[in-house]
């Protein structure tokens, strides 16, 4: 079992960077794919980005490449999304996500999710 928690989130104004850590407790996370999922008010859940294990491969989605990079320290077992350039449809619920994995997943693959820590970007 992991247990994952996320911090980081706060208002930003568009334009404004926030750097989110999602801190991991239960196993080491070098076995596993990571995940940073989001969600809108009436919108649906989507995968904003994903890492592989060991971190060379990378996932982003198209509304935030050149604009988030997701990173992961297995050592201190902890994953980043650091988010750039904010924009007001960047707001929302982000979550932290893992499954055990040897490269990087599909978006309905992980199996344990943090409670999630809220961004919201003003206009």
């Amino acid at each position: 079992q992991v247990q994952l928690v996320e911090s980081g989130g706060g208002l930003v104004q568009a334009g404004g960077s926030l750097r989110l850590s999602c801190a991991a407790s239960g196993r080491t996370l070098s076995g596993y794919a990571m995940g940073w999922f989001r969600q809108a008010p009436g919108k649906e859940r989507e995968r904003a980005a994903g890492i592989s294990p060991g971190g060379g491969r990378k996932y982003y989605t198209d509304s935030v490449k050149g604009r988030f990079t997701i990173s992961r320290d297995n050592a201190k077992n902890t994953v980043y999304l650091q988010m750039n350039s904010l924009k007001p449809e960047d707001s929302g619920v982000y979550y932290c996500t893992a499954t055990p994995a040897s490269a990087l997943v599909v978006p309905g693959a992980y199996d344990f999710w943090g409670q999630g820590t809220q961004v919201t970007v003003s206009s």
